[in-house]
C-alpha cells in the first residue's frame, strides 16, 4: 500500500547516515546513589515506580525461579537475552509443582498475583538486595515484568550486574499495541523478521501486523495457486528514485515465506505474546496476484494499464510492479476471483490464530470497474448505488466468509466507502476521520493516522537518505493523543488501541528498518503502554539516554537525536 499522504515527496539521495533518565517516584525514572548503577531508565513509563536503598546484582550463580506454572516462555525470553549480551544464563529452579520453599537470596523470582484492572498484562516487581520479585496477572504480565527487568540491567558487557532497588506497578492502557512492517515492497529474511518482532517484545508491543501481499511482489506461499511465489514473488526491477525518470536497477528481486517459515514464525511471536495479523490486500494492491493469475482482472488480455503513476516497465501484459504508486488494474469481483480469494484465505487461517485477518481496502481505483460491463450489470443486479457500493460489496462478501469460519476483518478506513462491513474492525491511517466515523457507528478502532504513526516519513528537515516524503520527528510522534476529543466517553470504547506503520518503499535493509523506527517505535511503545497523565517528552529523552545505549548494545541503528537540533541539523 503506497501512500498518496498530503506530503509532498521529496527528491533528495544522499547516504544514510548512521540508541538515564532522572525523575520522581512516579515516572520511569530516578537516580542511585551508588554511581555504578545504570539510571532507572524504562521506556515505555510504567505507571509507577518507587526507588529503594540498594540493589540486587544478577550473576551466572543467580537463580531463575519459577513459583507459578507457565512461566516458561518469560524464563527462555530473559535467558537467551543473557547469554546474547552478557555471555551467560541463570539456573532454572521450577517450584511450581514440588511446593519447595523459595530461596532467601540471589534469586529472580516469577509468579502471579491478582491484579485488578481491565486489561490483561498488569505486573508487579520488587527489587531488594536478596531478590526480585515479579508477579503478573497472567503469563503475559510475567513476560512484561521480564522486559522490565531487562531496561534495568546495565548496557555494558558484564557477568556482574548491579540494577537499582525499586517497587514497580504497572498496566498496559491500551489492548491494541502494534506495529507494522511492509515485506511486499522489499522482502525481509526470517531471520530479521523474528529480530523485527524481538523488538516489539522488548517494548511490551502484542501485536505484529504483516504486511504480505502487494503490487510489488506476493510474499505468502499459497500451495494451491504455486504461480503466486513463481511468479508474483519476483519483479525485473525496482525505481531508483522517486519518479521512473530517476532510473530503475533492472535487477531481479523478491522472495517469499514458505508456509513453514511462516509456522515457526508465528510459534515465535507467540513464545513473545505477540499476535500476528497478516494483511492479504483486496481488491486493489493486487498486481502481483494478477501478473500471476491475468484472470483476475477485470481485463485479462490487456496490456497493464499506465493510469495516474508512470510506468517503467514492460508496456505488454500484466507484471508485477517495478515502481511505487496506485495501479488501476485490481481484482475483478467475478465468482472466479471471490474463489480464489477464498481458497487463499483457507490457507492464510490455517497459518495465523489471530482473530483478524487484513483485507486491506485501501486505494483501489474504480477506474476499470467504471469500464467494465460485467462491473456495471453487477452494480444494477445488486442494486449498487455506484462503484464505492461495489467494494463494500466485495468487502462484506469477504467478511462474511471470514466470519463463517471464525474469524473478522480489519481493514483500512477505506472500507467505510459505500458502507461499512457490519463486525469490520477499522484501522485509521487517513488522519483521525475515518476512525472517529467508525466509533461513532460503535465498531472497533485501532488508531494509525500519517501524521502521527508512519515511520516511513523523514525524521527531520535536514534529509539523510531518500525516504517516501513528509516529516515526522520524534517529538510530534510522542505528542500524539489516541482518543479523538470529538469521541464521547462511551464512543471512545472503541478506540482499542494505536498502530505505527513502517511501509518500504524506500527501506530495501534491515539497518534502514532499524533506523527508521528508533527511536520513534519507542515513542509509540509509551503512547500505547503508558498513562496519559505520565507523559513527558523531556523525561523521555532523558530515559532515551539510556535506550540509545542499549541500541548500541544490541547492534541497532538508530537516528541520534541527541547530535542534531530539531530540524536535523548537526550540533
Amino acid at each position: 500500500m503506497f501512500r498518496f499522504r498530503h506530503t509532498c515527496l521529496l527528491m533528495l539521495l544522499v547516504p544514510l547516515a548512521q540508541l538515564s533518565c532522572t525523575s520522581n517516584s512516579t515516572s520511569g525514572g530516578g537516580t542511585d546513589t551508588d554511581s555504578s548503577l545504570a539510571p532507572v531508565s524504562i521506556i515505555p513509563a510504567p505507571v509507577k515506580v518507587e526507588k529503594q536503598a540498594g540493589h540486587f546484582t544478577i550473576n551466572p550463580s543467580t537463580m531463575l525461579v519459577m513459583s507459578g506454572t507457565g512461566l516458561e516462555k518469560s524464563i527462555r525470553f530473559f535467558n537467551a537475552y543473557l547469554q546474547k549480551y552478557y555471555g551467560f544464563q541463570l539456573q532454572v529452579k521450577d517450584l511450581s509443582k514440588n511446593g519447595e520453599d523459595i530461596p532467601a537470596s540471589n534469586v529472580v523470582v516469577l509468579n502471579y498475583e491478582k491484579i485488578e484492572y481491565k486489561i490483561p498484562g498488569a505486573y508487579n516487581m520488587e527489587v531488594t538486595g536478596d531478590k526480585v520479585n515479579i508477579n503478573g496477572d497472567n503469563e503475559e504480565g510475567v513476560f512484561y515484568g521480564m522486559q522490565t527487568l531487562i531496561q534495568l540491567l546495565p548496557p555494558d558487557r558484564s557477568q556482574s550486574l548491579k540494577i537499582p532497588a525499586v517497587k514497580i506497578t504497572d498496566h498496559p492502557r491500551f489492548a491494541y499495541r502494534g506495529m507494522m512492517l511492509d515485506c511486499g515492497r522489499h522482502f525481509f529474511d526470517t531471520a530479521f523478521v523474528k529480530q523485527f518482532i524481538d523488538y516489539l517484545a522488548l517494548q511490551k508491543m502484542n501485536t505484529f501486523h504483516w504486511h504480505l501481499t502487494e503490487d510489488q511482489g506476493w510474499r505468502i506461499e499459497i500451495k494451491k495457486y504455486p504461480r503466486l511465489t513463481e511468479v508474483g514473488a519476483w519483479r525485473n526491477g525496482t525505481i531508483i528514485g522517486h519518479h521512473p525518470g530517476d532510473g530503475n536497477d533492472k535487477t531481479r528481486s523478491g522472495g517469499f515465506y514458505t508456509q513453514e517459515q511462516i509456522k515457526d514464525i508465528v510459534r515465535y511471536a507467540a513464545d513473545r505474546y505477540i499476535t500476528i495479523i497478516p494483511e492479504i490486500e483486496m481488491p486493489g494492491h493486487s498486481s502481483a496476484a494478477i501478473a500471476a493469475y491475468p484472470q483476475l482482472s477485470c481485463f485479462p488480455n490487456e496490456s497493464t494499464k499506465i493510469g495516474k503513476t508512470p510506468w517503467n516497465g514492460p508496456r505488454t501484459g500484466k507484471q508485477v510492479q517495478q515502481t511505487w504508486g496506485v495501479f488501476q488494474d485490481v481484482y475483478a469481483p467475478t465468482e472466479y476471483t471471490f474463489t480464489f480469494l477464498e481458497n487463499v484465505l483457507d490457507e492464510v487461517i490455517q497459518l495465523f490464530p489471530s482473530k483478524y485477518i487484513h483485507i486491506g481496502g485501501d486505494e483501489c481505483p474504480k477506474d476499470n470497474w467504471k469500464r467494465s460491463a460485467f462491473c456495471q450489470k453487477l452494480i444494477r443486479e445488486k442494486g449498487l448505488k455506484n462503484e464505492e457500493g461495489l467494494q463494500s460489496y466485495f468487502v462484506q462478501r469477504i467478511e462474511k466468509y471470514l466470519n463463517s469460519k471464525g474469524r473478522e476483518i480489519i481493514g483500512w478506513d477505506e472500507i467505510l466507502e459505500g458502507g461499512l462491513a457490519p463486525n469490520a474492525t477499522v484501522m485509521s491511517w487517513r488522519g483521525e476521520k475515518g476512525g472517529i466515523e467508525a466509533a461513532k457507528q460503535h465498531h472497533d478502532v485501532v488508531m494509525s493516522p500519517t501524521t502521527y504513526c508512519y515511520l516511513d516519513y523523514y525524521q527531520s528537515d535536514n534529509h539523510d537518505s531518500l525516504s517516501i516524503g513528509g516529516n515526522l520527528p520524534l517529538e510530534k510522534v510522542y505528542s500524539y493523543e489516541p482518543f479523538p476529543k470529538e469521541l464521547t466517553a462511551d464512543e471512545a470504547q472503541y478506540i482499542k488501541g494505536v498502530q505505527a506503520n513502517l511501509w518500504t518503499e524506500y527501506i530495501a535493509w534491515p539497518s534502514k528498518v532499524e533506523y527508521m523506527l528508533f527511536p520513534r517505535a519507542a515513542a509509540l511503545a509509551e503512547i500505547a503502554w503508558s498513562p496519559k497523565e505520565k507523559k513527558n517528552f523531556n523525561d523521555f529523552t532523558d530515559r532515551l539516554k539510556t535506550q540509545y545505549a542499549r541500541y548500541r548494545l544490541w547492534g541497532t541503528s538508530y537516528f541520534d537525536i541527541f547530535k542534531t537540533d530539531s530540524t536535523g541539523t548537526p550540533k
